[in-house]
């Protein structure tokens, strides 16, 4: 693990390591008791919301919901830090179908509670992921284990079509009240492959929607933001 070190020590760790630069952010996702607030949170959030759409479609007996799993449903920090100690770039996502296969992911914060409350009003889930459809059964398997509910075939609906064609399928036979992600992707065709400028844009468009029928859970360990420049104080460095 990486410690406080000085700055010749930190930048031979860095040449000598590339993937130890997401330690920080692993440690707040894996082990930080504020992610874990955040995460249960917005099962919170995801559930008061969830009363409310049910009370405002009384009559209704076609609602549901939508949510993605990695990093939504599942926590698969443990396999990123394995990478990371073993000194492999997990943003290469080639261990990621092994992981599926032989991985247990553990579930976050709230999800199975959220979940049984869905499933107990009579709310029909999807579980829409990209994760890998050759590994279907392997995430079937993963996702009973995990005794979540209305897991089956027909609802877990895995990388093939794109997210955006999945939720057009959904809604042909279905009023979809709520949707769970932890990328923007996961909520809207609009955001896939729109570079950032474009992504912070459309969130501001899309204000209204999130904390509504939106509800975005945190992720500090990938995303489309992971190569982004940062932006500094220009003035000299003082410490006094």
């Amino acid at each position: 693990m990486l410690g406080i070190a000085s700055t010749s020590q930190a930048a031979a760790a860095d040449d000598a390591c590339a993937p130890e630069a997401y330690a920080m952010a692993l440690r707040y996702q894996q082990q930080s008791a504020e992610v874990d607030a955040l995460q249960r949170q917005s099962y919170a959030l995801a559930t008061a919301r969830l009363q409310q759409k049910i009370a405002a479609h009384p009559e209704a007996d076609n609602l549901a919901i939508m949510t993605d799993l990695d990093e939504t449903v599942i926590d698969n920090s443990a396999l990123l830090v394995r990478d990371m100690q073993a000194c492999h770039d997990f943003t290469g996502w080639d261990t990621w179908k092994v992981w599926e296969r032989e991985g247990h992911p553990r579930l976050i914060p709230g999800a199975r509670k959220f979940l049984n409350y869905a499933d107990s009003q009579g709310v029909t889930i999807f579980y829409v992921s990209d994760r890998y459809e050759e590994n279907k059964a392997s995430t079937l398997a993963t996702l009973r284990s995990l005794h979540l509910p209305q897991v089956s075939d027909a609802q877990v609906r895995l990388l093939g079509p794109s997210k955006g064609e999945r939720r057009a399928a959904i809604e042909r036979d279905h009023d979809l009240v709520l949707q769970l992600g932890d990328s923007l992707a996961d909520f809207s065709s609009d955001f896939h492959h729109a570079d950032l400028k474009d992504q912070h844009r459309l969130v501001a468009e899309d204000d209204a929607r999130f904390g509504d029928d939106w509800i975005m859970f945190p992720n500090a360990s990938y995303g489309s933001w992971s190569d982004a420049d940062l932006e500094a104080w220009a003035a000299p460095l003082k410490t006094r």
